[in-house]
C-alpha cells in the first residue's frame, strides 16, 4: 500500500512505497532531508509525526528512546509509514544545511576508466554516509600535505560508496601514489561534503552542463540525480576532452540518450588523433556550445572542469547574453601546478 507524506513547514508532499523508508522515498522523489549513518544509529535523521503512526521492521532503532517515541518522535530513515503522514523535519535546500563531517574510509573499488583516469569507489564506516548534494566535493586529507579535492561523481540516491574520477597529473605526489602503490583496502580520511556547484532544482531553465576532462565526474552526479528525481526539462550535455581515449564511461551518456528524450549529448576533441576516425565536432567545446545556443538569456549553464576552460566559457557566455546568476561553475587546480593553494582542486 503506497502513503503520502506532508513536510508541515513546506506542504511538500511525497508518495512512500509500501515495505520503503519516509527516508528512502524522500530521497527518490528529490526532498532532501537530514541523514547520517542511514540504519538508525546516529539520529541525524530524527523528526515528529504531526498525525499518523511509522513502525519499525526490527523495534525501535537504536537512537530513538521509548520516550522519544511516545513523544512522537521518529527515525525516517528507519520509519516505515502505516497511514498516511504529516511531519515536522527540516528540509535541506542548500549546501550550508549540510553537515561537513571528517571521516576514515576505505579505498572499496578501484577500476581504470581511461589510460589517465580511475575511478575508486570509498565506503564509510557502517554506522556512517555522508549526505551531499550531487555535485559536491570532498577533500582528501594527507598528512603534512595540503588536502587533495575531488568531486564525488556519484548521486545522493546512490551512496553506498562515494565514487571518485581521478586524473594522473605528471608530478603529483597525490596522483602518482594512487596510480602505482594504491591498493584496495586502503584507509583514507576525508573532509565533506564541500563547494556549491549543485543542481538549482527549483529553475525550470533549460540546463548546458558542461564538463572538461574529469570535469565529468560532478556532472555525471548532477545528472543522474536529474534523471532520479524526474526532472524533464532540456539537459544539454557538452564533454571537452582532446581525444577520443580521453572519452571515458562515453556508454554512459550513450545510455540516457536513449532512456531520456529530453537529454542531449555532444561530446567535442579538442585534438582528435588520426586513429580516432572521428566526424564528430572538434576544437573548442566552449565554441561547440555557442554554435548550439547563440542566445544563452534563457538558460542555466553548469560548467567543471580546468580553470582556463571555466574562465573562457565564464567570459563567452555572458557575451552571448547568459544571466551570470545562472552560471555555476567548479574549477579544478591541479596540485601539482598550485601546491601552494590552499583547498587547491586535483581532480
Amino acid at each position: 500500500m503506497t502513503h503520502q507524506v506532508t513536510i508541515r513547514a513546506s506542504g511538500h508532499t511525497f508518495s512512500v512505497e509500501q515495505d520503503e523508508s519516509v527516508l528512502d522515498a524522500a530521497l527518490r522523489q528529490g526532498i532532501i532531508l537530514p541523514y547520517g549513518c542511514r540504519n538508525g544509529a546516529c539520529g541525524s535523521c530524527m523528526g515528529s509525526l504531526a498525525s499518523g503512526s511509522v513502525a519499525y521492521e526490527q523495534g525501535l532503532p537504536a537512537a530513538l528512546s521509548e520516550q522519544d517515541a511516545a513523544a512522537n518522535k521518529a527515525l525516517f530513515c528507519q520509519a516505515r509509514p502505516q497511514s498516511d503522514l504529516e511531519i515536522i523535519v527540516h528540509e535541506v535546500d542548500s549546501a550550508r544545511d549540510i553537515e561537513v563531517k571528517t571521516l576514515p574510509c576505505r579505498v572499496e573499488k578501484l577500476e581504470h576508466l581511461a589510460h589517465d583516469v580511475i575511478r575508486i569507489y570509498l565506503r564509510l564506516p557502517a554506522s556512517e554516509r555522508l549526505q551531499f548534494l550531487a555535485g559536491q566535493y570532498i577533500d582528501v586529507l594527507i598528512k603534512d600535505h595540503e588536502p587533495r579535492a575531488f568531486s564525488i561523481a556519484n548521486a545522493p540516491h546512490d551512496d553506498e560508496f562515494v565514487e571518485l574520477h581521478i586524473r594522473f597529473v605528471e608530478g603529483g605526489l597525490f596522483t602518482d601514489q594512487v596510480f602505482h602503490s594504491m591498493k584496495e583496502k586502503a584507509m583514507w580520511r576525508v573532509r565533506g561534503p564541500l563547494g556549491t556547484f549543485f543542481l538549482r532544482e527549483d529553475s525550470d531553465r533549460p540546463a548546458i552542463l558542461i564538463g572538461g576532462g574529469t570535469g565529468f565526474a560532478p556532472i555525471k552526479g548532477i545528472l543522474e540525480h536529474a534523471f532520479e528525481i524526474g526532472i524533464d526539462k532540456p539537459l544539454n550535455l557538452y564533454r571537452g576532452v582532446r581525444a577520443r581515449r580521453d572519452l571515458y564511461l562515453d556508454e554512459l551518456p550513450q545510455q540516457w540518450l536513449k532512456q531520456h528524450p529530453h537529454f542531449s549529448y555532444t561530446p567535442v576533441l579538442s585534438e582528435p588523433m588520426d586513429s580516432d576516425n572521428w566526424s564528430g565536432a572538434t576544437g573548442y567545446v566552449t565554441d561547440a556550445v555557442l554554435a548550439d545556443y547563440p542566445d544563452l538569456s534563457g538558460h542555466d549553464v553548469y560548467m567543471s572542469g580546468p580553470p582556463p576552460m571555466v574562465e573562457a566559457g565564464h567570459k563567452l557566455f555572458m557575451q552571448h547574453g547568459l544571466d551570470e546568476s545562472r552560471f555555476f561553475s567548479d574549477a579544478f587546480t591541479y596540485a601539482a601546478v598550485a601546491e601552494s593553494i590552499k583547498g587547491l582542486r586535483q581532480d
